[in-house]
């Protein structure tokens, strides 16, 4: 008996035309155009073994589920597919499988074609490190008190005042009202009396005022920030006390030196308006020593006449 011929499977055409998985669809409109794996990695900038990947529907062959949809999406849109639902028919295909269970992910990863370079990103990010440490250098600066060294370079700046023989001092102008010290900056300021008492220590914040005592003998200040205080004696601005970010210390800041420090000419020093000493008491104990009078000028002798 002649061995009767062995038929081979047929592809089933209505399979062949119209493809089922989203693979298969994928591969089938990228063969109708003419497009090799090759040509479709360079225009989604997707590895090639991936795409293949996507095109058998093997989908453990990827990092991921999300990489999956992703990478589908890419590749539906540079053929221009439908890309949203290619990624719907990924997954369903996903949730039918066995790995949708234990590897899907509620979030799709962003189109590489989208995704900045390695490069960019370390220099966004080297960029933003530099930011945050030079405004903690700023801002600790800020917030820091003057140090010894400051204060003493400071004081050495100071030119020394030359005794002035014979020159009556000026009269202080009256004082109208309180002295108050407004921020228009975070600073930090010391401001102490005679007696070395803290009237004032610490950290004064922007839009804070202070109101000196009225009571402060011979009060001086020391802050490492001049600039960022505004100084007013019954309502009337006082110049700066001193240059911008240079520390001063021992300044006098009582009403009466700060209104002669305001009634200075534009461009002379102002006065040092060192503390005034508290009047000394006798050893009886019987009183303070009271000043005594200025002696009143003397009269012109009178000249002889001519006739004598």
């Amino acid at each position: 008996m002649a061995d009767e011929p062995e038929f081979e499977p047929v592809a089933d055409d209505a399979t062949a035309a119209h493809p089922s998985t989203p693979g298969a669809k994928l591969r089938a409109a990228r063969e109708a155009q003419g497009l090799s794996v090759q040509d479709i990695a360079t225009r989604t900038r997707i590895a090639q073994r991936q795409l293949e990947a996507i095109e058998r529907d093997d989908y453990g062959a990827l990092p991921g589920i999300p990489y999956a949809v992703g990478f589908a999406r890419a590749y539906a849109r540079a053929i221009d597919l439908d890309e949203v639902a290619i990624a719907a028919d990924v997954r369903n295909a996903v949730h039918n499988s066995d790995m949708g269970a234990t590897r899907y992910e509620a979030f799709e990863p962003a189109d590489p074609a989208r995704v900045p370079s390695r490069t960019l990103a370390w220099t966004a990010a080297v960029i933003g490190i530099i930011v945050i440490a030079g405004f903690t250098i700023w801002r600790t600066q800020l917030l820091t008190p003057p140090t010894g060294e400051e204060i003493a370079e400071q004081q050495a700046e100071k030119p020394a005042a030359a005794p002035k023989v014979g020159v009556q001092a000026p009269i202080a102008a009256p004082v109208t009202g309180p002295v108050v010290f407004t921020a228009n900056d975070d600073v930090w300021m010391r401001i102490v009396d005679e007696a070395g008492e803290r009237l004032k220590d610490g950290l004064l914040k922007k839009g804070e005022s202070f109101t000196l005592p009225a009571g402060a003998r011979n009060p001086t200040i020391l802050t490492g920030r001049p600039q960022a205080l505004d100084v007013t004696v019954g309502g009337k601005a006082i110049p700066p006390l001193g240059a911008a970010d240079r520390a001063i210390a021992d300044v006098p800041v009582s009403a009466e030196a700060l209104l002669a420090r305001a009634a200075a000419p534009a461009g002379a020093p102002a006065p040092a308006g060192q503390p005034q000493r508290a009047p000394t008491t006798p050893a009886g104990g019987q009183g303070s020593v009271p000043t005594p009078a200025a002696s009143p000028p003397p009269t012109a002798a009178p000249q002889p006449s001519a006739g004598n």
